[in-house]
């Protein structure tokens, strides 16, 4: 059998059953360790942790046979490449599988370029300290959603794999078999033709701009929004905005953005997909005015979160009240 270094690793030796004949690597792995993700495993065959009867397999498609003999080396995490930052959260549920913060607006999720610290990682590195998901072998936080830099409200995040496996499963299957539950509010320009319904449009890239996303005839990826008014602002026969629920049957790039944008609803505050109505600006009197020139983000918040509980089965359910400059702006437009 091929020598793995001893550096502190764990090694998981197993014998697939004739009824596993025939899956995946990866998939037989992540079934058969349940406290590692499909992703981390991935991670490790293709890095050469992956064994099957002595060989070296780095190819997580190959197929297993009954009787394969497969050893597996977990190396322990690495450190986190961000570093912890003392940025506070407001945790409005934790315990040793996972926490759930009501996220404020201007919090980047993931470091990227631009993005290298102040981002929600390196505030849950300093929170959770060595209890964070290992996944991909680096100690890092199980996000297994995310919310755009300037919406607020609602997510959950993983401590360990197993919890961020079972969750990530729960946001893959959007709701439709399980517990999992998202809503979103949000004020619009202008009031969709009817009072409830649905956006069934797939999503990709901007041909015009690599950095935003758009509703695509071909090539996108599916992506279904449920919305219903809730409110409308304004002129009865003519209202200048709205306020709509909407709930996620799949989770696109900036999908109700853009989906909105797609109906000629786009959000108030949007600068990258609702410029072309700061023209109506004009036509909406005091005070709501002054409050859309001062609300510089994008007006939507994720009120709303359910979820089964990765380790006790219990169905979670959360709410949170829109922060105090959404409902600032709610206010200014019940007024006109």
């Amino acid at each position: 059998m091929d020598q793995f270094p001893d550096d502190g690793e764990e090694i998981v030796d197993l014998v697939v059953e004739p009824d596993a004949a025939g899956r995946r690597l990866d998939a037989y792995l992540a079934t058969a360790i349940a406290e590692l993700s499909r992703s981390r495993l991935k991670v490790l065959i293709e890095a050469g942790h992956v064994s099957i009867g002595g060989a070296t397999i780095v190819e997580a498609k190959k197929a297993v046979n009954a009787g394969d003999v497969i050893r597996v080396a977990v190396p322990p995490a690495v450190a986190p490449e961000p570093e912890g930052e003392p940025i506070p959260l407001n945790v409005v549920y934790e315990d040793s599988d996972l926490l759930v913060i009501d996220k404020q607006a201007g919090l980047v999720v993931h470091p990227a370029a631009g993005n290298w610290s102040g981002t929600l990682v390196n505030a849950l590195i300093a929170h959770c300290g060595d209890s964070l998901s290992g996944i991909g072998g680096v100690r890092r936080p199980g996000i297994v959603h995310r919310l755009d830099k300037d919406t607020t409200g609602l997510m959950v995040v993983a401590k360990n794999d197993r919890a961020h496996k079972r969750l990530a499963n729960q946001f893959a299957d959007h709701g439709r078999t399980g517990p999992l539950e998202r809503g979103y509010r949000a004020i619009v320009w202008g009031v969709p033709s009817l009072p409830y319904g649905l956006v069934d449009a797939p999503i990709g890239r901007s041909p015009t701009s690599r950095l935003k996303m758009a509703v695509l005839k071909t090539g996108g990826k599916e992506a279904i929004t449920h919305y219903t008014v809730q409110d409308r602002f304004g002129d009865p026969k003519n209202p200048i905005a709205s306020l709509i629920d909407l709930r996620l049957e799949t989770g696109r790039t900036h999908q109700i953005r853009v989906h909105m944008a797609a109906m000629a609803h786009p959000l108030i505050g949007d600068q990258e997909y609702g410029k072309g109505f700061l023209t109506k600006m004009s036509l909406i009197p005091e005070p709501a005015r002054s409050a859309i020139a001062s609300f510089h983000r994008q007006a939507l918040h994720a009120w709303l979160l359910g979820f089964e509980h990765p380790t006790t089965g219990e169905t979670l359910h959360f709410e949170s009240e829109p922060p105090e400059d959404l409902a600032n702006l709610i206010e200014a437009f019940t007024g006109l």
